[in-house]
């Protein structure tokens, strides 16, 4: 069975900073596209980060652009998400995808998801 474990979230102040990561379960991955998403209370989920198999080619939905970045080791086969400035309205539950054919920002490109991280950022 696939695996993406996703971890890092808690609860930040806003200007503050938090790094998520998603560990894969199978080298198989570092062949693909990884993204993160995330999902408000009430609200769908929503793109945030992708980035190709390489690291080499990055996309970030307008919300994200210049406070987060999404990076890649592919030798510990984990995807990264560092959040910088954080606002309020970053508070979700943030989800870890994997596609092998994927090629940015839309949910149902992804076949692979994780579980999901926390992410409260308080006023």
């Amino acid at each position: 069975q696939v695996q993406l474990v996703e971890s890092g979230g808690g609860l930040v102040q806003a200007g503050g900073s938090l790094r998520l990561s998603c560990a894969a379960s199978e080298r198989i991955f570092t062949s693909y596209t990884m993204g993160w998403f995330r999902q408000a209370a009430g609200k769908e989920r929503d793109f945030v980060a992708a980035i190709n198999w390489s690291g080499a080619n990055t996309y970030y939905a307008d919300s994200a652009k210049g406070r987060f970045t999404i990076s890649r080791d592919n030798a510990k086969i984990t995807v990264y998400l560092q959040m910088n400035s954080l606002k309020p309205e970053d508070t979700a539950v943030y989800y870890c995808a994997a596609d092998r054919t994927a090629l940015g920002g839309k949910a149902n490109e992804y076949a692979h998801w994780g579980q999901g991280t926390q992410v409260t950022v308080s006023s």
